[in-house]
């Protein structure tokens, strides 16, 4: 896309030009200070979602014109290092005054190389914030200072109070991240994900090319995007408050394809995991646990809840939860404590938990997992997104809304234990020759509804495994704690060294034949267990 569609109101906006704008007092207001500093504005022109969506649904019906790299070979220069060298000038800030939510640019570099235009919108009107390198403080000697092309930002921060601390990011492709409950930066959220970890080809990043800006009351944020890519567009409503629990935004989006889509991917969740208690022993890192999360949670339409801990498997996995009429997903951090990371310049334990709760049925699907190997701690190699089960064909439209919300924990009360801990360890009785390719499972859960239960024949954790045997079944309470504790061993001796498929493991507690707690889906590797019992 290479100019700004605005055919269908050319008229209108020619009467709604620069000279028109004193028609319009609130939005005047709230941008002389910004104009004062030296921030220049656009002319006026009408905006609101359903304007977006027409905008959407055209360029849908039109071949896919990426937006012009300017300065490509000045760009390259701006690395990672060289881009923190620039700052936005702090008085330039829109809506730079207590109580709002002033919202800062990015500046562009090698790895945000595409152009990103932003508007401020007030009262239905919006007018274009251009980019100029006035806007920030570039060092001397900074490659930055040769841009003479660029058309746009790289995208947009918003700061709690004037030059304060930030509470909210977009910044590449169709990615977004907030500060959370705790003000510390974890997981992201994306738009729209296209055919992520098939065999078939590459995953496609669709881009948020352009934002519309709204100010709202006590600091919220409603931010319009239009999303763009080869085979897809997209109208984004996103509107954010802040409060005591987090960050919370009610999504809307509207989505159109251009081409067919392998695999599909609605309000997709992108996380990292290194290792955690079920895999320590596999890192060369001193941490005891390293992950933005540690484990995916699912509400399903029949009222069962699954917790399913992550893993970085020994090659990519995806795997699919059939889940019709989800009511809630998400990529939690379960382990609060900060022993169990050790980590006081991240703060692990402090990342927020993000979940996904539709705001209608929307229809037969399931949520997807891809883990990613990785052996480090920079790289985003967790994703859960939900997948419609009906192809997803050229021409194809989808209308949905969820809440989503960066939270401690998931929003929905609690109705059963829930896992918090997974151990892994050489099977058998302590004291004895261990049997060969035998592991103990523990999975440790929070006795939510065990209260006045003792161990007993009828407290027992039901476990049913795809490949191998499981046996030695107990479940008590851990003495001197208030949680309790499942273990079991599997054998999984019997298999060739050659055959690594996975084996999946399913878990819950029964009380006298009843479920009592979440479900737990484990998958293991045959060739990493090996690796742990060596």
């Amino acid at each position: 896309m290479t100019g700004f569609p605005l055919t269908r109101r050319a008229l209108l906006a020619s009467a709604l030009g620069a000279g028109a704008f004193h028609l319009l007092p609130e939005a005047a207001r709230a941008q002389q200070a910004a104009a004062e500093a030296g921030l220049r504005f656009g002319p006026a022109e009408p905006f609101d979602f359903e304007m977006l969506t027409g905008m959407a649904r055209d360029l849908a019906a039109q071949p896919f014109v990426p937006m012009p790299v300017a300065d490509g070979a000045i760009l390259d220069q701006i690395d990672y290092d060289r881009h923190n060298q620039i700052r936005f000038r702090e008085e330039l800030a829109l809506w730079n005054a207590p109580g709002q939510s002033p919202v800062q640019f990015f500046f562009p570099g090698t790895y945000f190389r595409e152009p990103v235009h932003i508007y401020a919108l007030e009262d239905g009107m919006a007018r274009e914030v251009p980019f100029t390198l006035d806007a920030f403080d570039i060092p001397e000697g900074n490659p930055a200072r040769g841009l003479t092309q660029t058309e746009g930002f790289a995208g947009f921060r918003v700061q709690e109070t004037p030059g304060g601390n930030d509470w909210m990011a977009f910044l590449g492709a169709s990615y977004w991240r907030t500060s959370g409950y705790s003000g510390q930066f974890g997981l992201s959220v994306r738009g729209l994900a296209l055919d992520t970890a098939i065999a078939t080809g590459p995953e496609e990043f669709p881009r948020f090319t352009r934002f519309w800006l709204e100010q709202g009351d006590d600091g919220a944020l409603t931010t319009y995007a239009l999303l763009e890519s080869p085979r897809a567009t997209g109208a984004y409503r996103i509107a954010s408050t802040r409060a005591d629990e987090g960050a919370d935004q009610d999504v809307q989006a509207h989505v159109f394809l251009r081409g067919d889509v392998d695999r599909l991917g609605l309000a997709p969740l992108t996380s990292m995991y290194w290792y955690g208690k079920p895999d320590a022993r596999f890192a060369p890192d001193w941490r005891p646990e390293v992950h933005d999360s540690d484990g995916l949670e699912i509400h399903a339409s029949n009222g069962e809840r699954i917790w399913r801990p992550l893993g970085n498997p020994p090659r990519t996995m995806s795997n699919s939860f059939y889940t019709p009429g989800v009511k809630g997903f998400g990529l939690m951090q379960r382990e609060r404590d900060f022993d169990e990371y050790q980590d006081d310049g991240v703060f692990y334990e402090k990342r927020a938990s993000a979940w996904v709760q539709p705001t209608g049925d929307w229809g037969d699907g399931s949520v997807t997992l891809i883990e990613i190997p990785t052996d480090d701690e920079i790289h985003d190699n967790i994703v859960a997104m939900w997948t419609p089960t009906d192809p997803a064909s050229a021409g194809r439209e989808y209308q949905f809304g969820y809440r989503l919300t960066w939270f401690e924990d998931s929003p929905v009360p609690q109705n059963a234990a829930r896992f918090t801990a997974t151990r892994i360890g050489a099977g058998g009785v302590p004291g004895q020759p261990r049997p060969d390719g035998v592991v103990k499972i523990v999975c440790d859960f929070d006795g939510f509804g065990f209260d006045g239960l003792e161990r007993g024949p009828g407290v027992v954790p039901v476990v049913t495994t795809s490949r191998g045997e499981t046996g030695g079944y107990a479940a008590y309470p851990v003495v001197g704690e208030d949680y309790w504790r499942a273990v079991f061993d599997l054998d999984f001796s019997a298999l060739p060294e050659e055959d690594d498929s996975p084996i999946d493991l399913r878990l819950y507690i029964a009380v006298d034949g009843a479920a009592r707690s979440e479900t737990c889906l484990l998958q293991l590797f045959p060739s990493q267990l090996r690796r742990m019992l060596s």
